[in-house]
């Protein structure tokens, strides 16, 4: 599946990466990562801070399927709200739900203060903007929703949006402590930390193949070698849909488009990520050099199939939508512009977990706006879970789902 197509903008802020050699012999490991995008290469690190032997491959060169085409944008909530996930799931399901996204991002802040210059990620608040009057209503619910819960969200009306940004919305919720990244930087410096702390890693080693041994052990074929594990870890995100399709869930085609540096960025408050209630939603961040950074008008993917040149005229729009909202900034142009594959589930959640058609199997799939801290939280429950720590609430995000998650056991509300 061709995952983005367009001039991308992360590679060009490192031209030069780590390069890992092809698999060409045979190998055995406890526990065999398939894909190196972010999921894979958290997985990978967090296996390896606990001592456990490792391999991780990927088709073709790290940090170059959907982790390229990401927009970097961190953030607790998520687009199916809190108070939209109680409706749905239940209280203590969808609140869990939040706390746990939560709690990833601030471990994912945690793991980028170990890693060095463009792979640490930059905390930044949030704007989730009323994108008309008709919105507000449903909005300021969230944000008392948000607020009963102890998570993050403050009410600005429009007088407050008029006093800190050239735009007019009639109201928006503002929660500090989400961040951005350079996701491209971000899964080249965790991984290179991952094969320091002994984890082998090997590019252009697809996997084509598995077959259970007689001892339980499954034997795949990876590049030009094998690779004999005790567990696999399918962490090829998108991807996954082609070979175990989820009835709930579905690919879209989304853009981004990336601006030549501004000469100032004084009228952006705090430089804070901005997003809003439409849909599709349009949202922008900026990046360390002065960039500005739009995405969203998300589309069904003709034929299943990104288009190819669709992201000219998308991201013609992307640019027309940053002037609307920044008038000082209308003699910025584009620089870069992309079309990729998006990945949404029916009931909001990502599938984390084990299939019964495949066992000694997990599966990551973190469907959803804000994929990396789903993919944060799937790496974690996995990892406890190959170490011996039950996660029961992983329960919630089985592949095999009904609409409705089990309830959160009480000890681990």
């Amino acid at each position: 599946m061709k995952l983005h197509t367009g001039k991308l903008f992360w590679p060009s802020t490192l031209p030069v990466v780590a390069e890992y050699p092809v698999l060409d012999c045979d190998l055995h490991c406890e526990v065999l990562i398939v894909g190196g995008g972010v999921s894979g290469a958290l997985c990978a690190h967090l296996l390896a801070e606990r001592g456990i032997d490792a391999i991780l491959v990927e088709r073709d060169r790290i940090a170059e399927g959907s982790t390229m085409a990401s927009t970097g944008l961190l953030q607790y909530a998520s687009d199916k709200t809190l108070a939209s996930m109680i409706r749905t799931f239940g209280e203590e399901p969808a609140v869990h739900f939040y706390r746990l996204s939560q709690t990833a991002l601030e471990r994912l802040k945690e793991i980028s203060n170990r890693l060095e210059g463009s792979a640490r990620l930059t905390e930044r608040s949030s704007l989730y903007l009323a994108s008309s009057e008709q919105d507000v209503k449903a909005l300021r619910e969230e944000c008392v929703t948000l607020q009963r819960f102890g998570l993050p969200a403050i009410w600005w009306s429009a007088a407050d949006l008029e006093e800190r940004f050239p735009f007019r919305y009639p109201g928006a919720i503002y929660a500090g402590g989400d961040a951005e990244m350079n996701p491209y930087a971000f899964v080249h410096g965790l991984v290179q930390k991952a094969a320091q702390l002994g984890v082998r890693i090997f590019e252009r080693s697809n996997m084509n193949g598995s077959e259970r041994t007689d001892d339980g052990r499954i034997l795949c074929r990876c590049g030009k070698g094998r690779v004999t594990a005790r567990h696999v870890i399918w962490a090829t995100g998108y991807e996954t849909q082609q070979f175990k399709k989820e009835s709930g869930a579905h690919l879209r085609a989304s853009y981004v488009t990336v601006t030549e540096p501004a000469a100032s960025l004084n009228g952006w408050f705090e430089q804070c990520l901005i997003w809003e209630t439409a849909r599709p939603y349009l949202y922008m961040r900026t990046t360390t050099d002065g960039r500005i950074i739009a995405g969203g008008l998300d589309e069904l993917l003709p034929g299943g199939k990104l288009p190819e040149g669709r992201e000219i005229r998308q991201c013609e729009r992307l640019l027309t939508e940053i002037h609307r909202r920044f008038p000082d900034q209308e003699g910025l142009t584009a620089r870069f512009g992309w079309g990729a594959v998006f990945g949404e589930s029916r009931d909001g959640l990502p599938f984390i977990g084990p299939h019964p058609n495949y066992p000694n199997f997990y599966f990551l799939e973190g469907y959803g706006g804000n994929g990396t801290v789903c993919s944060m939280i799937a790496a974690e429950m996995i990892v406890d879970e190959l170490t011996g720590i039950r996660r029961e609430d992983m329960a919630m995000f089985s592949l095999m789902r009904s609409s409705k998650p089990k309830p959160v056991p009480a000890r681990l509300q």
